[in-house]
């Protein structure tokens, strides 16, 4: 094959197989980046509402939009609500997480023996759902105790673990303005902001709102189908 005829093959190999592909591909990361998203859940920190495995749609438009590939903002028009399941990125080391803002700006948070103290006022607890621990094994079943957190607005699920250490009880904290406060559901075994401090509206990814599949780790990575396409609004009523 002569220079020539390598040359136009190469130019046409290119504009019809390799650019299209490189387009499309842009165009796709560039909505995961800006408009929606996945994340998986590796931990059990937001048991029982989100479970190990479980992959979460995240609404990258539920508050902002960013530039593509950024954390930067082009326009706001609404912020993190009490009660709301978001991703954001750890202000300890950028690691994606999945937690529930307990804690708006200028809120002061407190833990009392594992009950919420906001703003001065106890937050109400009731007895939980019997169907919102079916889904965890017996043993976690045996050792937890389970409670439904009636946080204004947005009554959820929570958990602690016996005979674990964790941190609760702390003394209050003001939430700076322009940030948030984290926790998990699993109030036991999560790594939030009791540990890593608040978090910046900047560092927030969006909302999730629903699992969108779910693979059981613990029986050969099997899919959970009742909870495929399931929404977290509703795991929180």
């Amino acid at each position: 094959m002569n220079v020539k005829k390598y040359r136009a093959v190469t130019r046409r190999w290119w504009r019809q197989e390799i650019r299209p592909l490189l387009i499309l591909a842009l165009v796709l990361f560039s909505v995961r980046s800006s408009l929606a998203d996945w994340n998986d859940v590796p931990t059990g920190s937001m048991k029982p509402t989100i479970l190990e495995g479980d992959r979460v749609y995240v609404d990258k438009l539920a508050y902002d939009l960013k530039v593509p590939f950024t954390t930067w903002h082009i326009t706001e028009w609404s912020n993190p609500q009490r009660g709301d399941i978001v991703v954001f990125f750890s202000p300890k080391d950028g690691t994606r997480l999945v937690k529930r803002v307990i804690g708006l700006p200028d809120d002061t948070v407190e833990l009392r023996n594992e009950r919420l103290v906001i703003n001065g006022q106890p937050v109400e607890y009731a007895s939980p759902d019997p169907e919102m621990a079916v889904q965890l094994s017996e043993a976690e079943r045996e050792r937890s105790i389970f409670a439904t957190e009636k946080l204004p607005a947005c009554p959820h699920a929570v958990m602690a673990i016996n005979g674990v250490r964790a941190m609760r009880t702390f003394a209050p904290v003001q939430v700076p303005d322009g940030h948030y406060f984290m926790m998990g559901d699993n109030r036991d075994d999560s790594f939030d902001s009791r540990y890593f401090g608040t978090v910046a509206r900047g560092q927030i990814v969006g909302r999730a709102t629903s699992v969108v599949l779910s693979l059981d780790k613990k029986n050969h990575w099997l899919p959970r189908w009742s909870r495929t396409c399931s929404s977290l609004e509703s795991k929180a009523e």
